[in-house]
């Protein structure tokens, strides 16, 4: 099989179209129906829900936990009633790789270098990998098919997989099937 890798000058919000465009191209080739993007206040899930109208897509749109408040990153409770009314599944959960307790206490617990790891692709990547998994263990996803995982940049959209899905505690399972698009820096 051959296949390209689309790799963007720059990241963020601007590739967020070209990214969910080549993302629907590859559900239609390959029969994928589970489609997992990471949204902070519906803006790329909203796009998602457009770009992939017409197909027979679930859309699971993955949200920051309520410990983000102060930044600025949570959904309000009104974009996540947009989103649903769209037909969009809405998760809010803690980060599969990081911000939970072990970053409270010292030392490199394995999803902090996982969460590194991936990191070094770009930050698309190990958010792309983090809402499969949380996707996953809130048990939204049929585990044996693939699915696609899109995320990005701050806001918007960079970054797209495809993924064998693994819950986080299987974390070995996961495969990365297929890089659809990233951005050339980390």
């Amino acid at each position: 099989m051959e296949s390209k890798i689309l790799y963007f000058e720059k990241s963020g919000i601007a590739n967020t179209d070209v990214t969910l465009r080549l993302a629907r191209e590859r559900a239609e080739t390959l029969g994928i129906r589970q489609i997992v993007v990471a949204s902070s206040h519906g803006y790329t899930a909203k796009r998602a829900h457009a770009i992939f109208a017409g197909l027979d897509v679930q859309i699971i749109a993955v949200t920051i936990c309520g410990g983000f408040q102060k930044e600025g990153w949570v959904m309000t409770p009104d974009e996540r009633a947009a989103l649903e009314a769209l037909g969009v599944t809405v998760l809010t959960s803690l980060h599969a790789l990081g911000d939970d307790v072990s970053d409270a206490f010292a030392g490199n617990p394995p999803n902090k270098i996982v969460r590194e790891t991936l990191y070094r692709f770009c930050q698309g990547m190990k958010v792309a990998v983090e809402v499969a998994l949380m996707a996953a263990d809130a048990d939204l996803l049929d585990m044996s098919r693939e699915i696609i995982a899109v995320a990005g940049t701050g806001e918007g959209a960079d970054t797209a997989l495809v993924l064998k899905p693994a819950y986080a505690r299987k974390f070995k399972q996961l495969e990365i099937r297929e890089i659809l698009a990233k951005p050339r820096e980390a």
